[in-house]
């Protein structure tokens, strides 16, 4: 009994340090950055295999975080290997000019129960602001003696902001694709030691 005593009270001193400020790298083996747009008359999903970044968070001092991520332009998965192709082409992210897409954080806030992290979108060499939408899901030990904490973030953009302009006229005066792109992301990250 005495054992299982020490073993809770150790527990709940180690609790307050998982709160607390810490940097936690980005796992990109368990994280996602996936988007939609519309094609026609639905919204054809795609995603980015490869993302990597750090986030400064202390979840009693939102307003001190921080995050900086880096996403390869080459990983894009659309799930079709030829609109790949095209999307890492000049008609979209022209990967060959512009390799990387980033983001930084200029400002996080809460908004109710919604944290909102103001920051700089870098893609295809044009910078612009974005406002993500996150929610901080917990933090705590994983299974090799680690902290991992994650989060999930949505946004909308408009992809012509950032020069990104191809498209198809239809007969009917429609477009083949969408300007808004719907993004959400599925953080995992392990803080760092």
């Amino acid at each position: 009994m005495k054992n299982l005593f020490i073993a809770l009270a150790a527990v709940a001193l180690a609790l307050p340090s998982l709160a607390s400020a810490a940097t936690w790298n980005i796992d990109g083996s368990h994280s996602s950055v996936d988007f939609k747009i519309r094609h026609f008359f639905t919204k054809v999903p795609g995603k980015f295999n490869t993302v990597t970044g750090e986030i400064q968070f202390d979840p009693a001092a939102v307003e001190k975080g921080s995050v900086m991520v880096t996403i390869p332009v080459e990983s894009v998965d659309t799930n079709n290997e030829k609109r790949d192709g095209h999307l890492k082409s000049p008609d979209f992210f022209d990967a060959a000019n512009h390799p990387e897409i980033t983001f930084k954080s200029t400002k996080f806030h809460k908004e109710g129960d919604t944290i909102k992290v103001d920051g700089l979108l870098n893609m295809r060499g044009v910078e612009k602001p974005v406002t993500l939408d996150v929610e901080f899901l917990g933090a705590g030990p994983d299974a090799w003696g680690g902290t991992r904490a994650g989060f999930e973030a949505t946004t909308k953009l408009n992809r012509k902001d950032w020069n990104i302009e191809w498209n198809t006229v239809l007969d009917n005066g429609g477009t083949v694709l969408g300007d808004e792109v719907e993004i959400s992301l599925a953080i995992e990250a392990i803080q760092a030691k």
